[in-house]
C-alpha cells in the first residue's frame, strides 16, 4: 500500500539573489528552488520553523512531499539538497525537484521487524542486531510503500536476514545488486561468553597434554 504523501506548503519568491535569500531568512523563512518537470525554476520559501520540525522528524531529503504554493498547481517534489550554516548548522536553503507520478527515484525505505515473540532465538535471549534500519529502494512516485516488514517467525539463533529473504512491496526494488544482510539474531552475550571460556579451556588442556608428551618422551 502507498504511504500517504504529505502537504509541504511554501510562498513563491518575488526576488532572488542573495539579497533576497538575506530578507527571506530575516522574515523567519527559509529560501529555496523548484526544479525539473521540463518547466521553470521557481523561487520559493518556506517557514523556518516548519522546516526545522520536519528535519527533526528524519528522513526529510527521502520523503515525497506535495508541495503547496499559493496560485498554482500542487506538485509532487523530493528535496535534493538542505544547504546549513556552517556554524549553526541551521537550514539556509533547500533545493526540490518536481517529480511525475511515473518517475522513478531512489528513497530509504524503513524497515519494521514483526512476530518478535515468535523467534525461538530471542525466546532464548538471542540478540536482534539490526544492520540496516531503512533499505534504499528504486521505486515509483505515485507508490511509494510506507515500510519493508520482516517476519522473525520462527528464526533462531544465528539465523540471518537478507534482502533476498523479504518480499518487497509490489513495483520496487533494491538500489544495491547483491543479497545483502538486514539484520541478524545473535546469541546473548553471555552465551559468547561461555562459548569463550570453552574454547580457552580446550586450548589450555591441548596445550597441557602437549607438553606432557613431550617431557614422557
Amino acid at each position: 500500500m502507498a504511504k500517504e504523501i504529505p502537504d509541504l506548503v511554501a510562498v513563491a519568491r518575488t526576488g532572488t539573489g542573495k539579497g533576497a535569500a538575506r530578507q527571506a531568512r530575516r522574515n523567519g523563512m527559509v529560501p529555496g528552488v523548484v526544479y525539473g518537470g521540463g518547466v521553470d525554476p521557481l523561487p520559493i520559501q518556506v517557514p523556518f520553523n516548519e522546516l526545522l520540525k520536519r528535519l527533526k522528524a528524519g528522513r526529510f531529503k527521502s520523503t515525497l512531499y506535495n508541495l503547496k504554493v499559493d496560485g498554482r498547481d500542487d506538485v509532487r517534489v523530493i528535496c535534493r539538497d538542505v544547504q546549513r550554516d556552517v556554524v549553526k548548522d541551521l537550514p539556509t536553503h533547500l533545493d526540490f525537484m518536481r517529480l511525475r507520478r511515473t518517475t522513478q527515484i531512489n528513497l530509504f525505505i524503513p524497515v519494521e521487524f514483526i512476530n518478535e515473540a515468535g523467534a525461538p532465538g530471542l525466546k532464548k535471549g538471542g540478540v536482534l542486531t539490526v544492520v540496516r534500519p531503512e533499505v534504499e529502494l528504486l521505486v515509483t512516485a505515485a507508490e511509494i510503500p510506507e515500510k519493508i516488514t520482516v517476519d522473525l517467525e520462527g528464526l533462531d539463533i544465528g539465523d540471518v536476514i537478507s534482502i533476498s529473504s523479504v518480499t518487497l512491496p509490489d513495483g520496487a526494488k533494491a538500489t544495491i545488486d547483491r543479497d545483502f544482510v538486514i539484520a541478524n539474531i545473535s546469541a546473548p552475550s553471555s552465551l559468547r561468553s561461555s562459548d569463550n571460556d570453552e574454547e580457552e579451556a580446550s586450548e589450555e588442556e591441548a596445550t597441557a597434554d602437549a607438553e606432557e608428551t613431550t617431557e614422557e618422551e
